[in-house]
């Protein structure tokens, strides 16, 4: 299993290239873990060129991404973003004037009561930085933030205890409520630090107001063991309202969008054997929840 089990998913149009490099010259110690490919054999649902490229996996300050070519039906927006801890304002000054090149500020650079030099960017892809001053090395550069904002209002709380419960290897850490004068509606949450699957993690209460909220755009996956721990992250996440989609995608309660994936999926997807990858893909794309040995059986060309 790799190290990281919870994997933000980008999605794009046709940027997936494009954004792996401009993410590795933005961060220190970058990497391109795997290049998957659309099928040459086949069409595929997002119409791209046969061949081309699917998703790009890569790994910057220690952080495990993946961005994909979906196709124009979503592009990420705030609902998730990514808080960066860095060690001192130059650091966050320099970083800030990297990953802001082609975007734009939501949030000005400046001193808050939070951190002494902090800025929320958009980037040209539309992904979403926090990046922040802050003297604790013993914090990952790093962490992916949920905004239960617009319809998912005052249900942060909720969440939180629902992926603890839904995931192993997970606690909450701290919630924070907001008060009178702080910006936000009383009793509900300012910041929760929570850890899943050993990981950690960020949320809070958006407010009612805003447009946005969670979609396909920024979707984070479950890479899992083995099938029967993708049957109960599955069954668990979609759990009183949520919902299975196709591919192992998957909508919980709360709106936010799940890959529950078994880890060897990744695998055969970015094998060196093309017609054996192109068995896996066309295999998958029928299904829902994914099912290990139906594509183990597809890679080798075994009939069912």
């Amino acid at each position: 299993m790799a190290a990281d089990r919870i994997v933000p998913c980008i999605w794009l149009d046709d940027q997936a290239e494009a954004a792996a490099s401009f993410y590795l010259a933005a961060f220190p110690d970058g990497r391109v873990d795997a290049v998957a490919r659309y099928p040459r054999s086949r069409g595929n649902p997002a119409n791209k060129p046969p061949g081309s490229v699917l998703t790009v996996d890569f790994t910057v300050a220690g952080r495990r991404f993946t961005v994909m070519n979906g196709g124009p039906s979503f592009r990420p927006n705030p609902s998730v973003s990514f808080h960066v801890h860095l060690p001192d304002a130059a650091a966050v000054d320099a970083l800030h004037a990297a990953l802001g090149e082609g975007g734009m500020d939501l949030m000005p650079l400046d001193a808050y009561p939070w951190s002494p030099r902090f800025v929320w960017l958009q980037d040209r892809f539309g992904v979403s930085w926090q990046l922040m001053a802050r003297d604790d090395a013993a914090r990952p550069a790093i962490v992916p933030a949920l905004m239960f904002a617009g319809p998912h209002h005052g249900r942060a709380r909720e969440a939180v205890a629902a992926y603890v419960a839904a995931l192993p290897d997970s606690r909450v850490r701290h919630v924070v409520d907001f008060g009178e004068g702080e910006g936000g509606e009383v009793g509900t949450v300012k910041q929760a630090a929570l850890e899943l699957m050993g990981q950690p993690l960020a949320a809070m209460d958006g407010g009612p107001g805003h447009a946005f909220g969670f979609d396909e755009g920024v979707s984070l996956q479950v890479m899992c063991a083995d099938q029967a721990e993708v049957d109960r992250i599955a069954t668990a996440l979609a759990a009183d309202g949520g919902e299975e989609g196709p591919c192992g995608w998957l909508r919980d309660r709360f709106g936010l969008w799940w890959q529950v994936v078994p880890e060897q999926v990744g695998v055969l997807l970015a094998s060196d054997d093309e017609a054996a990858r192109d068995r896996v893909f066309h295999a998958l794309l029928p299904m829902r929840r994914l099912d290990v040995k139906t594509l183990e059986r597809a890679f080798r060309g075994t009939p069912a």
